[in-house]
Order: structure tokens, then C-alpha cells, then sequence
């Protein structure tokens, strides 16, 4: 009798560490994914944390590129975007938002507005440089600005987060910086070959000699955005400027419907027409 209740007592003890160590592992299993789901949501916060500092930075050197014009404009007529490059006295921005001559008949000067909403700095700037086939203009400023950094690296990749930071539809909403997020979805070519010469135009014909790749994106810029910095979400380095004329002009020309899709032009361009300017080519 003795050994038979002491072999039961072994089963039930038996049992129960079982059931304990097995009630052990399910804890150990639930505390490890409590870990993995902790240090996700972290991860994530981080990365949200940095890409708020990152649009705070990027802002800093956005402007806007406007006409100011007192005879003819009570304020500044707001043409499209800029961004700071190089020692802070210069601006990058697409040369179609420059392109409208001044009159000389009256007082008028582009100029660059930093800041946002009323808190604005007016600065007067000078076309010094142009890029006709990338749409590119260098502007010299009366004052320095905060300058961003503009990235060494080649073509990113489809798939590759990009953001952009600019004054959409500025003449109407105002001097308000607004951050848009996207990725690149092609490398494309800045001009594709017309399927009948009804639809052919001087500038096509004139790219077609020497097509460059550009970024196409999942991204939705709107007029205003022209001259927009496009930056790496992470680093804030910029990738290109965004165009939202030039592409139009010779790759969607023979469309009767404007795609509505939204293009960069590779910030290569941009270092070269910074470095044709200081003689460095």
C-alpha cells in the first residue's frame, strides 16, 4: 500500500511540474513576444520621431520663389519652391518658375520668402546659372540662408521612401510649407519617341537627341511644387527637385489627359550645375 501511494505521489508530482514548466514556456513565450512587439513599437516611434525632425530640418531651407512686383501686386506673387544649397547664399529651383522676364518698365525682382504664414523673410535673388534640359535655375541671394545637404549617392531604386517639402498651390494657400511622402516607383526616360509626327514638338524633338533617366513617383505633387527639395525620409539629404512641367512638355505631350503623375529630376544635375557655376566642371 505504502509503495502504491508513494509511486501516485510521484505521477502527481510529476504532473504538476509538467503542467508548471509548461505554464512556464507559455510565459516565456507570451513575455517574448510582449519584447518583440515592445521594441517594434519603439522602432517605430523612433523612426516616426526622426522623420519629424527630419521635415522640421528640410523646412528650415525650403522656400518660396516669388515675383515682387509693388506696382502691380499689393505682396509677392508666388510662383513655385526653392530650396538653400551650398554656403546658404544660393537657391535651386526649375528654371520654368523663374523664366517670366521682368519688366523694365517697373520695379521687379525675384525673391525668395522664408518662413511661413505672416512671419515671412523677404530676400531678393538673381538667376546667375541656368539648365535648360533639366529645367534647372542657381539663384544668388542677398542674404544667407540655411543650405541643405544634397546626396552623393547615384540613382535610388524603385521601391526607395522618398518625401518633399514645398508650397502647393502657393498663390492660393498661402506661405505653408507642406510635406508629402511617396517612393519611387520608375526610372524612366525624359522623353519618349511620338507615335506619329502630328505629335511632335520642338522640345521632344530637341530630348529625344539626349534622353536623360529621371524618377517617376507614387507620389502626388501639385502646381506650386515645382522646385520642391525631394529628400531620403531618414537623412534629410536631397535626391532631386521636383518638376511639374518639363516632363509634361515631352513624355505625356501626346496625351489628351494630363496623367497627373509626378516626376524628379535626379539631383546629379543640380551638383553639376553647381559645379559648372564654380568652375569645377
Amino acid at each position: 500500500m505504502k509503495n502504491s501511494s508513494r509511486k501516485r505521489c510521484t505521477v502527481s508530482n510529476v504532473l504538476v511540474l509538467a503542467r508548471f514548466l509548461k505554464m512556464v514556456g507559455s510565459l516565456n513565450k507570451l513575455m517574448g513576444f510582449c519584447t518583440i512587439f515592445l521594441l517594434a513599437t519603439s522602432t517605430h516611434l523612433r523612426a516616426e520621431q526622426q522623420f519629424i525632425d527630419v521635415v522640421e530640418s528640410v523646412t528650415k531651407s525650403t522656400v518660396a520663389i516669388a515675383l515682387d512686383a509693388p506696382y502691380k501686386h499689393a505682396s509677392p506673387r508666388v510662383l513655385g519652391t526653392g530650396f538653400i544649397v551650398d554656403d546658404g547664399s544660393y537657391a535651386i529651383t526649375n528654371y520654368h518658375v523663374v523664366s517670366e522676364p521682368l519688366d523694365p518698365k517697373y520695379v521687379e525682382n525675384y525673391v525668395v520668402l522664408s518662413g511661413e504664414g505672416t512671419v515671412v523673410k523677404k530676400i531678393k535673388a538673381e538667376i546667375i546659372k541656368i539648365d535648360l534640359k533639366h529645367d534647372l535655375a542657381l539663384l544668388k541671394l542677398d542674404s544667407i540662408l540655411t543650405p541643405v545637404a544634397l546626396s552623393s549617392k547615384n540613382m535610388l531604386r524603385p521601391g526607395t521612401d522618398i518625401a518633399f517639402t514645398g508650397f502647393p498651390i502657393g498663390a492660393i494657400l498661402g506661405i505653408y510649407p507642406a510635406t508629402h511622402r511617396g517612393y519611387v516607383s520608375a526610372i524612366t526616360p525624359d522623353a519618349i519617341p511620338a507615335m506619329n509626327s502630328q505629335q511632335l514638338n520642338l522640345k521632344m524633338m530637341e530630348r529625344l537627341d539626349s534622353v536623360s533617366l529621371i524618377y517617376q513617383l507614387d507620389a502626388t505633387a501639385y502646381p506650386g511644387n515645382s522646385g520642391s527639395p525631394m529628400y531620403e525620409p531618414r537623412t534629410g539629404e536631397v535626391i532631386g527637385v521636383i518638376n511639374k512641367v518639363l516632363v509634361k512638355d515631352t513624355k505625356e505631350s501626346a496625351l489628351s489627359s494630363p496623367t497627373g503623375i509626378s516626376y524628379a529630376i535626379p539631383v546629379k544635375f543640380v551638383i553639376k550645375l553647381l559645379e559648372s557655376n564654380f568652375g569645377k566642371d
